[in-house]
């Protein structure tokens, strides 16, 4: 008897000890799942749609199997669009949550928070926003396991000159010498306008005065845009955030100002504008609008999977971005055969990846950094509540309309 209760007793000892292991992680790999810490303004279009779109990629990879025989696993904090709330998000990540990879980001002001902690940790990050050379700056040229996806705003503003030399040239009555640009004053808008008046110089005149977005207290805009109609340019772009869309078109119309070209330029649209009548023809600078399904068969299966997925249409651009920022690391750590840092940067730096924003994505040196990725926008147009693209001609899916036609007419 006693000797039975003494093996009984052994046996349990055993499963308690290797329950113990079990839960310390020292069992087999394949039971701990690889970690990814994605950082969003979860209130705004661009989050929303961002962490959504990454947490797609997450279901698909896992739904194939995970990575290294392992699940993965997305884990989101909310920026709230406040760079003291990104920083805080970047710690919790690293600390508590012990993420293997960072990617995410809208925002240039919450990312100039964030860079001092990403450094800090110095874990291999991918991120889809921050525009504002400032960032660049910030980061340096010595954060190897830092990859940038979004252009910078000297790259985009590169290839807005590109585009609007391109289109004068095929359509000579569409008039591009003035430009008056109004801009949020935080990071983004000061860095796009100053990039503009650099660029375009050689080209024709650019004025411009700053508001503040709505996104943080503003949306009184009447002021700048009486300026602007004083001023009778022949593009008139208006550079901020998805908050301040609707009543800066409410706005413009009140004043009865009605440039040839109009241009909004901001991350992400709300998802409603194109329903309304106010956003007929307006132009904007992005790089995936849902027209790309006509022509990029990875761009339709992404399209699809998000709709059937979430009842919705991907509006923003940051949506296919936090796909493919999702699959870009994936593709690397299958490359790498872990999540090893150094491994995992080398996988990194032989990206080649086919995306649904159209582009073969891989990385090389911008002014400043190691591993930029994108560095061209596209130029848009709202028609009949589709978003047309006009330009580079190679991914054309209409004609410009032009000129921007009155607000008596719509």
């Amino acid at each position: 008897m006693k000797s039975g209760i003494k093996t009984l007793v052994l046996v349990l000892m055993i499963l308690l000890i290797s329950t113990a292991l079990f839960a310390g992680g020292q069992s087999e790999e394949g039971v701990k799942p690889i970690k990814l810490g994605g950082v969003w303004p979860l209130a705004d279009i661009t989050g929303e749609q961002g962490s959504k779109s990454a947490q797609l990629a997450v279901d698909e990879i896992n739904a194939a199997g995970g990575l290294l025989g392992r699940p993965v696993e997305l884990i989101v904090i909310d920026s709230e669009f406040k760079p003291e709330k990104g920083a805080a998000a970047i710690d919790r990540l690293a600390t508590i949550e012990n993420v293997d990879v960072f990617l995410g980001g809208m925002s240039s002001g919450v990312h100039l928070g964030q860079i001092p902690t990403l450094k800090k940790y110095k874990k291999v990050t991918v991120w889809t926003g921050a525009a504002s050379g400032r960032a660049e700056e910030a980061m340096g040229p010595d954060a190897a396991w830092y990859f940038h996806l979004h252009p910078w705003d000297y790259n985009q503003g590169a290839s807005y000159v590109e585009g609007w030399e391109a289109i004068g040239a095929k359509y000579p009555d569409l008039a591009t010498a003035k430009w008056f640009m109004a801009y949020e004053e935080g990071a983004f808008g000061t860095a796009s306008f100053n990039n503009w008046v650099e660029l375009w110089g050689d080209n024709g005149i650019v004025e411009g005065e700053s508001f503040t977005s709505a996104a943080f207290g503003g949306g009184d805009y009447s002021a700048v845009l009486e300026h602007a109609k004083e001023a009778n340019p022949d593009i008139f772009v208006w550079a901020g955030y998805a908050a301040d869309a609707l009543p800066m078109m409410e706005q413009t119309k009140a004043v009865g100002f009605e440039p040839k070209t109009y241009i909004g330029s901001p991350p992400g649209w709300p998802s409603d504008f194109g329903d309304s009548p106010l956003a007929e023809n307006v132009m904007f600078y992005g790089m995936w609008t849902p027209e790309m399904n006509k022509i990029n068969k990875i761009s339709k299966h992404y399209y699809d999977a998000y709709v059937k997925k979430y009842k919705a249409t991907p509006e923003t651009y940051f949506a296919p971005l936090g796909y493919t920022a999702v699959y870009i690391i994936a593709e690397a750590i299958k490359r790498a055969g872990t999540v090893e840092t150094e491994a995992l940067i080398k996988a990194l730096e032989a990206t080649a990846y086919e995306s649904p924003l159209g582009e073969t994505i891989t990385f090389g040196p911008s002014n400043i950094i190691q591993h930029q990725g994108i560095r061209r926008q596209k130029i848009i147009q709202w028609q009949n509540d589709k978003q047309e693209i006009i330009w580079p001609f190679e991914y054309k899916t209409s004609d410009p309309v032009y000129p921007f036609p009155s607000w008596n007419k719509r």
